[in-house]
């Protein structure tokens, strides 16, 4: 032990484990209305344990995936609008793990930041429970760390970590052929990619976060806050249903990158741009930014946050499921032969 000097704490070097346990106690019961079948304990173990049987699957392939929000956590720390920015975070991962198929069990988190404020990191992991709540996972442990001079201010950084599972042989993409119809899903505005640009374009406008939106109503900064959409549950009731073969997640690279992914070898896609309407925000940042329809399409997924490849002779079924479960829904275009997207028309 040293001597003949003042003694120091963890507190006093910036990290106050008291806040962090006080933390862990207000997102219980968020935390809690998330269980599902298959949740064995509650937050607080080293570890977080789950039952795959008591889940209802007999054969089950797990399947992983993790991500982040991107600079669009910088809107919501310079706003103060904390209350979505978890939505984003579930949906970033979730919605990847139904393009394999995969339903969604359980989701972890990641939260860093300089000076622990329990009351908005409670914000922030309420709306991550609100996420997973909304596409039937559970929220079922995470990661606090409070590091300072790691990150200035009010600054905090977010990563989320889902897995789900599915029977052996349900794997997708799956049977995908010339022919098969392309169905897309709205999105619910620029959701989160290309935030980069954003926030460039707006820097550009001479705009703030609370001036009005020029797009829509409220702040510009709460507009462009508007969590991504949740498609897992009308995803999987349509898996269910027969007859999908596919579904890219347009995130980003959007509908020009994310789509080959999810097609064979030696097979593209012609897409008509005039099946569904350019949402405001994405007219706005094309105005404003002088945005060229390609980087458009590459950038951002333009109003089309999801597309699931189906069976040409059951496309109007699924359509139909998928307007059931509320969404909207875009026939846009074919699987073809050749490996490359094209587009027909212009975006309007």
């Amino acid at each position: 032990m040293a001597e003949g000097k003042d003694g120091l704490s963890y507190a006093q070097a910036g990290v106050d484990i008291d806040a962090g346990n006080a933390l862990v106690e207000a997102i219980k019961p968020a935390a809690k209305a998330t269980a599902r079948p298959g949740v064995m304990a509650g937050l607080g173990g080293f570890g977080a344990l789950f039952d795959l049987k008591a889940a209802g699957y007999s054969d089950p392939i797990l399947v992983a995936a993790t991500d982040g929000v991107g600079t669009k956590l910088r809107i919501a720390i310079d706003t103060g609008h904390l209350d979505t920015i978890g939505i984003d975070l579930v949906a970033m991962c979730v919605n990847d793990l139904v393009c394999q198929g995969a339903e969604p069990l359980f989701f972890l988190d990641y939260f860093a930041t300089g000076k622990l404020d329990v009351t908005a990191a409670t914000r922030i992991i309420a709306g991550i429970a609100e996420g997973c709540k909304g596409s039937g996972c559970a929220l079922i442990g995470g990661e606090t760390a409070e590091m300072p001079g790691m990150y200035e201010a009010k600054d905090f950084d977010l990563a989320g970590f889902a897995v789900g599972a599915m029977e052996r042989g349900a794997d997708l993409p799956a049977g995908v052929q010339a022919g098969d119809v392309l169905l897309g899903l709205a999105s619910d505005g620029v959701h989160s990619n290309g935030y980069s640009l954003v926030r460039k374009i707006v820097e550009r406008t001479g705009l703030g976060w609370d001036a009005p939106a020029p797009f829509t109503d409220g702040t510009l900064g709460a507009a462009l806050l508007a969590p991504t959409r949740l498609y897992v549950r009308p995803a999987l009731a349509a898996i269910r249903a027969g007859g999908v073969h596919a579904l890219a997640h347009i995130t980003g690279g959007g509908l020009t990158e994310n789509l080959p992914r999810v097609l064979p070898e030696g097979m593209g896609a012609e897409i008509d741009l005039g099946a569904w309407s350019l949402p405001p925000v994405f007219n706005w940042l094309a105005r404003e930014g002088g945005i060229t329809e390609a980087e458009m399409l590459k950038t951002f997924n333009a109003g089309i946050g999801m597309v699931l490849v189906v069976a040409a002779d059951q496309a109007e079924a699924l359509g139909a499921v998928l307007s059931e479960a509320g969404e909207s829904v875009h026939r846009l275009g074919t699987v073809t032969p050749g490996a490359s997207i094209r587009y027909a028309g212009t975006l309007v």
